[in-house]
């Protein structure tokens, strides 16, 4: 039983499940944040414009009542929080390839050409291994 809970506790303080439950925490918020945005101030706005709520819509089929407002809205809610984590996603993919392109920019040349034969060759070299031919000294 100490060996289960030591593997269980081993698995917790792992980054990733850390970075997981930090994730759902702030995801939770989110989507309460984007469900108020949807039901508090857009359904209104298109209601002034259809004359209806969203939220109240709904269908009575005998005794039972088949809210389609409030799916419809869920839905709003689902297309609003899609929209956002696909541009979070797309500026996170950008700021990580501008980091990437700084590095390969800031790497120096280990190689250059050869003169005569146009194979590549190491930076220090003063013969070319493919052609024998000399290389002349580049100048700084």
């Amino acid at each position: 039983m100490k060996k289960l809970f030591g593997e269980f506790k081993e698995f917790i303080m792992r980054g990733n499940v850390m970075d997981l439950a930090v994730g759902v925490i702030i995801g939770g918020a989110f989507g309460a944040i984007v469900t108020s945005l949807t039901e508090d101030i857009i359904s209104p706005i298109l209601g002034l414009f259809g004359n209806l709520d969203f939220s109240q819509l709904v269908a009575k089929v005998g005794n039972v009542e088949i809210r389609y407002g409030a799916f419809l809205t869920a839905v709003i809610n689902f297309l609003i929080m899609a929209l956002i984590i696909f541009l979070m996603v797309k500026g996170i993919n950008k700021l990580m390839t501008i980091g990437k392109k700084k590095k390969e920019a800031e790497e120096e040349a280990t190689t250059k050409t050869c003169p005569h034969c146009c194979e590549e060759v190491n930076i220090n070299a003063t013969k070319c291994p493919h052609c024998t031919g000399d290389i002349p000294a580049e100048e700084e």
